[in-house]
């Protein structure tokens, strides 16, 4: 029988259970896809500890919590099995890169057919597993910011998964990069087209000795009373600061918010159009998908206790 991970109870990842379940039927316009790969996200293990915040009514599908018990697994690759009868262009056997969807911690999962792109096939399972949750929100956090050529912004959270897609991205665009992260994880940095610093007390001193110019934007992907007081501090204009994540102090400064609760922008229509971008990129090699460790499906729960650590730079991914 087929397999997939729920939470059975809120808590830590030990309520993690493989259970077996029907193979899915596709809906007249969706697909049933073979998963071959399935991103570990953050998100995943908010929505079951309960720390995840409040969530428009809007959203509540997008983010895995329609239902009882939250859906874990918001991104996937793998093989079309099956296509509903209102859905042209995809075939049995097609390789698909999949998001939107929910319940991706599984051998199988259902999805509307504008959730699958192509696989390009240079891109490794892993990789095409992981991509789309991690850019999108990469996309969207320096949009929000408003970085583009000629400027100098500081990245929070450099060496994590949508911290080193952020980086690429930047560098792309012609911005110059500075990132926060452990010195374990600078040369990996480095590699990435950023000037690493380490986070910590001093942190906007030693910010100041790399960029006298200054900074011109900063986007946020720790959540820290540090990473916001340093952001302020250093950028003059706080509409020029994006975080996704951090506490409530963040709703009185001025900057932009992301994420589905009250106030924030999810950014739905930005993050669809930049998925075929994101996807061409990373098969061309342009833009890397970092995987730092893959584990059986099995091993949910520890892929999840390593995530929570955060000592892994880039990705982890689930293989069933």
């Amino acid at each position: 029988m087929p397999r997939i991970v729920r939470p059975t109870a809120y808590g830590t990842p030990d309520v993690l259970a493989v259970t077996e379940t029907p193979i899915p039927r596709a809906a007249a316009d969706g697909v049933v896809v073979e998963v071959r790969a399935a991103g570990v996200n953050p998100i995943d293990w908010k929505l079951y500890s309960g720390a995840f915040h409040d969530v428009d009514d809007d959203h509540k599908d997008a983010a895995g919590i329609a239902a009882s018990m939250p859906a874990i697994g918001l991104e996937c690759a793998g093989v079309v099995t099956e296509v509903g009868p209102e859905v042209t262009g995809v075939q049995v056997g097609d390789e698909v890169v999949v998001y939107p969807v929910t319940a991706a911690y599984a051998d199988y999962v259902t999805a509307p057919a504008t959730s699958i792109i192509s696989k390009p096939a240079g891109l490794g399972w892993a990789e095409a597993g992981s991509l789309i949750l991690t850019g999108t929100t990469a996309v969207h956090a320096l949009h929000a910011a408003g970085v583009g050529e000629g400027d100098t912004v500081l990245v929070h959270g450099g060496s994590g998964g949508v911290g080193l897609m952020a980086v690429q991205l930047a560098a792309a665009q012609g911005a110059t990069v500075i990132a926060t992260a452990a010195e374990r994880n600078h040369a990996l940095l480095r590699e990435l087209g950023a000037v690493p610093v380490v986070y910590g007390p001093g942190l906007a001193d030693r910010v100041r000795a790399v960029v006298p110019q200054g900074v011109t934007a900063a986007v946020d992907f720790a959540g820290t009373d540090e990473a916001l007081d340093v952001s302020l501090e250093l950028v003059a204009d706080p509409a020029r600061i994006s975080s996704i994540t951090g506490g409530s102090r963040r709703a009185e400064t001025g900057i932009k918010r992301l994420g589905y609760g009250p106030g924030e922008d999810a950014g739905a229509e930005l993050r669809d159009a930049a998925r075929g971008d994101l996807v061409e990129r990373a098969g061309s090699g342009s833009l890397r998908v970092i995987v730092d460790s893959t584990f059986p499906l099995a091993e949910a729960s520890k892929a999840h206790e390593v995530g929570i650590a955060g000592h892994a730079p880039g990705k982890l991914v689930l293989i069933p």
